[in-house]
């Protein structure tokens, strides 16, 4: 449980807020983190931390793209098909990706490393196709660019990655 791994890095995130709820979102990230994805227990668990109601963590997760209902890889590709970046190739990037990855949209490698999504406007149609990948934008992408970019992100996942605590939280664990 988190409450049991974290106890003393939750207290110092819940002493950052006036109210407890307002680390709702920060506490949803470190379960997601901890977990791979935010299953219903970890929800309830964030909402008992903070003291509300497990729907009103539910609908956040709901609500926000960026968390997860269900297992995904440490990478989660989300390509932007709205209708500008599809008149720009992205329906066939799409299909170029899912293949190159031997997935499905909206499915996992074998390995756990990628997820493949589709995604409504991030706000770069004029730089499609693009994606976003753990929050960062790669865009005017063709088949070499993306192969680059799974080839960096192999090499990347074989680093050390930084603690879940670094990540979420804010400062190296003592």
């Amino acid at each position: 449980m988190l409450r049991d791994k974290y106890a003393t890095e939750i207290d110092a995130l819940l002493a950052r807020f006036p109210q407890k709820k307002s680390a709702i979102l920060h506490l949803m990230h470190l379960a997601q983190s901890e977990y791979g994805y935010l299953s219903e227990a970890a929800m309830r668990e964030v909402a008992d931390i903070v003291g509300v109601d497990a729907t009103h963590v539910l609908s956040l997760a709901g609500f926000y793209s960026l968390f997860y209902e269900a297992p995904v890889g440490r990478y989660v590709l989300e390509v932007c098909n709205d209708l500008a970046c599809a008149l720009r190739g992205a329906d066939e990037f799409v299909d170029m990706a899912s293949r190159k990855l031997d997935i499905p949209v909206e499915g996992t490698t074998n390995d756990g490393l990628f997820t493949l999504k589709t995604v409504m406007c991030l706000g770069g149609c004029d730089r499609a196709p693009m994606l976003q990948c753990n929050l960062k934008f790669y865009e005017n992408l063709d088949e070499t660019k993306f192969e680059a970019l799974i080839a960096e992100l192999r090499t990347k996942a074989a680093a050390p990655e930084p603690s879940v605590v670094e990540r979420i939280i804010g400062y190296a664990r003592e």
